[in-house]
């Protein structure tokens, strides 16, 4: 496959580019259809899929006693739609969350939450859970503030752990987990290891761990492909697995990272496969 340069402000800078989407099939279809739009031929391998846990009495439990809780912190789109999609069997409605004052970790989760009936009352300005922390000082002491935090059961604990710190009583409820989707992965490594692969990109750790045992890490650490992430929490991921991060989005988001792959490829001497 030819990979001439393209002409700066090209209406589909990534014509011809080969990219795999890792995300989970259910929320992959915005990054799909941005980076297809662009030009790219976009090869949709889902290394993880969200599933529920079985028992979430804890979460009614909780819930039901929102009012004794002063935030309640979404982190994940996941854990919204998790979260209202039980509450009409528990006789909820999202507009009970509002009893307590509601944070979303950034835009795509506090959307989620908008489509819900629900406004998030906080967003910060960087989209990781050391910001959720610093944002919610910023508003005042939360000294004996409690705070619930509905989340995945492998989440990482920087977010509990720092307002902890600051003295809050945080109830962390693991509502969800990510598991490795079901299929065989020989197929996009074997691609991997022919050099046919432009871009992989990562949306979240769980993406890098799962796309690992997809895959295997012979592939997974080639250098034959460009490795394109979200985030620092990610690249911090990939890096720890032994995969090289070229692109990293500034904006924590799906059209940040889209902009950083345009970017990347706009740049002199860049957009040539790895290997």
């Amino acid at each position: 496959m030819s990979h001439a340069s393209r002409p700066p402000g090209s209406a589909r800078p990534l014509s011809g580019r080969r990219i795999v989407v890792t995300r989970a099939r259910a929320q992959a279809g915005a990054l799909v259809r941005a980076l297809e739009a662009l030009g790219a031929d976009v090869v949709a391998a889902p290394a993880i899929r969200i599933v529920p846990l079985d028992d979430l009495t804890p979460l009614r439990a909780a819930l039901s006693r929102v009012p004794s809780y002063d935030w309640i912190v979404f982190t994940s789109q996941n854990a919204v739609r998790v979260v209202c999609d039980r509450l009409p069997e528990w006789g909820l409605a999202p507009r009970d969350l509002t009893r307590a004052a509601v944070a979303a970790i950034g835009p795509a989760t506090a959307e989620a939450l908008t489509q819900r009936g629900v406004a998030a009352e906080l967003i910060p300005e960087r989209f990781v859970a050391e910001a959720v922390v610093a944002a919610l000082a910023a508003r005042g002491d939360v000294r004996g503030k409690r705070v619930l935090v509905p989340r995945a059961r492998e989440a990482r604990d920087a977010l509990p752990e720092g307002l902890r710190a600051l003295g809050a009583v945080v109830d962390v409820l693991p509502i969800y987990e990510t598991i490795r989707e079901t299929g065989d992965g020989s197929d996009l490594a074997a691609e991997i290891l022919a050099g046919t692969i432009d871009v992989i990109t990562f949306t979240s750790s769980s993406t890098v761990r799962r796309f690992v045992e997809l895959v295997g890490r012979a592939a997974a650490t080639s250098h034959r492909f460009t490795a394109a992430v979200i985030g620092p929490v990610s690249a911090g991921t990939a890096r720890e697995l032994g995969i090289a991060v070229a692109i990293e989005a500034r904006d924590y988001t799906v059209p940040g990272l889209v902009e950083a792959i345009v970017r990347y490829y706009g740049e002199d001497g860049k957009g040539k496969r790895a290997g």
